[in-house]
């Protein structure tokens, strides 16, 4: 349990470095002492079995092997590691998740097997999996792993816009613990959405502040069906790149936003609303994994009426709202129905906010 735990650990540390690729750890163990770890960084190229083996060397005969994801058995980018795991001269394999990919699945613990290798799958299996739900999701069903994510009252409402909002009532519905960990969120995410109607009310920026390295810069992307987003708003100020604004097939305009350094995306439309399922096959083409869906009630009603959630992330602040605020989703859906709803429920302090998270579809399942 010991090395598995660290070789958890060291997968957890790539968040950002490695997809679309998933998060692996390995750990090589040789007589009780640890010989050689890695973790695989996709710009790196090699996986961590790969890492931990060169780190190992010879040393490596007759070792243990604690590897996070089952090893791959095919050619990619690299070589198969299973192959390289046999030709090291491994004598025991314990692999936390077996490879959620139905093509490949199983296949390379039989490799193993068949060169006499012992294996073990299953050890800290939950925390091996949850760190690639993303993964596991967007290579069974190709489209991104969607979350969920909102601030509420304790009646369960979102925040009324600026502009209506009463001088007592808080800027912020949740408290500094909360909007952290929220930051922890988008540094693990590939994509961010939300809509504009949130970008008008609120102007945000929307961007990852945690500091940390990342390989992509988090896309943030607006749902905007007739391009009303201001050039003057944070999100067409700060766009590097790394700001796409999906739009209807008929909406007009768009020169002034691809100027500004925004990239626009039409997709078909009907009646003002997008097309969900073609943006997030867009996203999907661009080898985006993860999306956070930060947004208002209309988008997050959209989304949830077309079962494009996969977890939900609410934070309840102690704030009553009262009249005039918002409701969590359009289409009479709250987040206590919506809670009702949810598998593996964790509840969380940060700080006096109650945290409830939990998934709608389990994103190892095909």
């Amino acid at each position: 349990m010991r090395w598995m735990e660290r070789a958890v650990a060291l997968a957890r540390a790539s968040v950002g470095l490695a997809s679309p690729n998933p998060q692996v750890g390995c750990v090589l163990v040789r007589d009780g002492v640890l010989i050689g770890e890695g973790a695989h960084v996709y710009e790196l190229r090699d996986h961590a079995e790969i890492v931990a083996l060169k780190q190992a060397g010879d040393a490596a005969r007759g070792a243990t092997a604690y590897v996070t994801l089952e090893p791959c058995s095919h050619h990619g980018r690299t070589g198969p590691c299973a192959d390289a795991l046999i030709a090291a001269g491994i004598a025991r394999c314990v692999v936390a998740t077996a490879d959620p990919n139905p093509q490949v699945s199983g296949r390379g613990l039989a490799r193993l097997q068949a060169a006499g290798i012992e294996t073990l799958v299953g050890v800290l299996q939950e925390s091996a999996r949850e760190m690639n739900d993303a993964f596991a999701f967007s290579i069974q069903h190709g489209r991104p792993f969607c979350t969920l994510k909102a601030a509420l009252s304790v009646e369960g409402h979102l925040a009324p816009p600026p502009a209506e909002r009463k001088t007592s009532a808080p800027h912020w519905l949740t408290g500094p613990e909360s909007r952290t960990e929220v930051q922890r969120m988008r540094h693990g995410s590939d994509a961010l959405i939300t809509g504009i109607g949130t970008v008008l009310a609120d102007d945000p920026a929307l961007t990852d502040r945690t500091g940390r390295p990342r390989r992509r810069p988090l896309l943030r992307v607006v749902l905007d069906s007739e391009l009303r987003i201001p050039l003057s708003s944070q999100l067409v100020r700060s766009a590097q790149g790394d700001v796409l604004v999906v739009c209807g097939d008929q909406a007009r305009g768009g020169a002034g936003l691809e100027a500004a350094g925004v990239e626009v995306l039409r997709v078909r439309s009907a009646t003002g609303r997008l097309d969900l399922a073609a943006v997030l096959g867009e996203l999907a083409r661009r080898q985006i994994l993860s999306v956070l869906v930060e947004a208002g009630s209309h988008v997050n009603g959209a989304f949830l009426a077309e079962g494009l959630i996969q977890k939900a992330v609410l934070f309840y602040s102690e704030t009553e709202l009262g009249e005039g605020a918002v409701p969590f989703a359009e289409g009479g859906v709250s987040p206590f129905l919506l809670e009702q709803r949810m598998r593996r429920v964790q509840r969380t302090l940060f700080g006096t906010d109650a945290c409830v998270t939990g998934y709608l579809d389990d994103p190892w399942e095909a």
